[in-house]
């Protein structure tokens, strides 16, 4: 279990390098989570879906882990499903609030969860595996870096856009 920790936390670790700047992670405990994934160049997507769907309020208060897609991750979606997704307010709201469980859940919590499913604001359930130390979403999406700290809650870096079924 703590090497399962380890291999987490490291791989979280290595995702928000790639999310947010080394610099800004002393100070991100005191931004929220909205704040955090506006001001790191690596979120620069989700930022801006997060604004055109009008969910950054939202994420400015309550307790929130938020499993968070990189650009390289919006980059890995075919552009003419990005493309709808995008013009499609309720379809785009259904996908980020798909990202966003409710509470905060560090890595330690996230791997106590193996073979559960953690349910989403939008509604559905997320199937946490853990499979060599790493943790994966839905099976196939990887946690590469852990425990983000936010003001209102803890971010976790994933490598893929989660899509709810239907």
């Amino acid at each position: 279990m703590r090497t399962a920790l380890a291999m987490l936390a490291a791989t979280v670790v290595a995702a928000v390098a790639v999310v947010a700047p080394a610099a800004a992670a002393p100070s991100a405990k005191n931004e929220n989570i909205a704040q955090i994934a506006s001001s790191s160049p690596q979120f620069s997507t989700l930022a801006s879906l997060l604004k055109k769907a009008g969910l950054v309020g939202a994420l400015k208060s309550g307790n929130f882990t938020v499993f968070a897609p990189t650009n390289a991750a919006f980059a890995k979606l075919p552009k003419s499903t990005l493309a709808a997704v995008g013009d499609d307010p309720a379809l785009l709201k259904k996908v980020l609030t798909y990202h966003v469980v409710k509470g905060k859940a560090p890595a330690s919590t996230v791997v106590t969860l193996n073979g559960k499913s953690v349910k989403t604001l939008e509604g559905q359930g997320v199937r946490v595996t853990v499979r060599g130390g790493k943790v994966f979403l839905n099976g196939s999406t990887q946690v590469t870096k852990t425990d983000v700290m936010a003001s209102n809650g803890v971010i976790h870096v994933i490598n893929r856009v989660l899509i709810p079924k239907g």
